[in-house]
């Protein structure tokens, strides 16, 4: 039964399921190859998703967001994730790592300008590559914004969400000393490159039922257990980027480079009731970004296939198909 009765559910704003005309494995140097697919139409609007985590990998649903007849998608699994290889390494890979990925894709498929659509992590990252490639980015999409800021952090790992969500707090923290809890991060990185695989995995799984447990409005706080592959890259790899504060040079990094993308046009769809990375970010990112629109959805959280976020996202890359000209793609 649906909680929310009468909600559609996220499924039925997308287009229907659709398979890769392209796919190679892209070697991007230092012992990495990358996945990347290209679906849609090969002369249709480039855009390029990026996945959320760092580790998430991404999935044939992020297709679904792009009418196939106008767009040419292209997906990638970031380093160390989903079917790049070497999977959950950690040894060169960094935010500049993946920023150098995205423009030697770019240059692999011949684009010269495309959209860039990201969600969470992938929203950070979609940030940063445009301030460091303006030329680029055409238009950005965002979705449940994060800056890699230390405030950040210390909402999720420091005991903010958890006055939402108590219960799940107590077994992620559970598992580790108390005279560890101040730092739940560093607590954890302990115990995922500990060496010992069972180690690894068990607090692999428990780092990704924490964040699982919170993405959905809908959630009942149980969101079952993890695969042990798919965990333990996500855990590895995020842990990895958030012990290093995200590769940036200054906390706020994000927005104190933000005029370099004031004239670059973009939406970011941002829920409401986000446990994850609660709209403050969003707000703030849009206070500093002269082109780009913020679109606040009531009744969502961070996931991105919250109902309402999967309905506004569809309709912000349907007007970019229809406009592709007034973005020079």
């Amino acid at each position: 039964m649906d909680k929310f009765p009468g909600q559609k559910r996220a499924a039925a704003f997308l287009y229907p399921p659709i398979e890769p005309f392209d796919q190679q494995m892209l070697d991007v140097g230092d012992g990495h190859r990358v996945y990347v697919e290209q679906s849609g139409n090969p002369e249709g609007v480039p855009v390029v998703v990026l996945h959320g985590g760092p580790g998430g990998g991404c999935s044939p649903a992020m297709r679904r967001y792009f009418d196939p007849e106008a767009f040419r998608v292209i997906l990638f699994d970031q380093r160390g994730c989903g079917r790049s290889r070497p999977h959950a390494m950690i040894e060169a890979n960094t935010t500049w790592h993946l920023v150098a990925d995205i423009e030697r894709i770019r240059c692999a498929l011949g684009i010269q300008r495309w959209a860039v659509f990201g969600g969470s992590w992938g929203a950070t990252l979609a940030l940063i590559y445009a301030e460091a490639h303006p030329e680029s980015a055409a238009f950005l999409a965002l979705r449940g914004v994060f800056l890699s800021t230390q405030r950040e952090l210390d909402w999720f790992y420091g005991g903010g969400a958890a006055q939402f969500w108590p219960e799940q707090w107590g077994r992620f923290t559970s598992l580790v000393p108390e005279a560890e809890r101040g730092d739940m991060i560093a607590a954890y990185h302990r115990r995922l490159f500990s060496g010992d695989f069972m180690v690894e995995t068990r607090f692999a799984r428990a780092w990704a039922a924490w964040e699982n447990a919170l993405a959905s409005v809908e959630s009942d706080g149980n969101p079952g257990e993890t695969p042990a592959d798919y965990a333990r890259a996500f855990a590895r790899l995020e842990n990895h980027y958030f012990v290093n504060k995200g590769f940036l040079d200054e906390d706020g990094h994000i927005l104190r480079n933000v005029g370099k993308i004031g004239h670059i046009p973009g939406v970011i769809v941002q829920g409401r009731y986000d446990m994850i990375c609660p709209p403050k970010s969003a707000h703030d990112l849009a206070n500093g970004w002269r082109a780009g629109r913020l679109h606040i959805v009531r009744a969502a959280g961070h996931a991105l296939s919250e109902p309402g976020i999967s309905q506004e996202l569809v309709r912000v890359m349907q007007a970019v198909g229809r406009n592709r000209g007034t973005y020079g793609i």
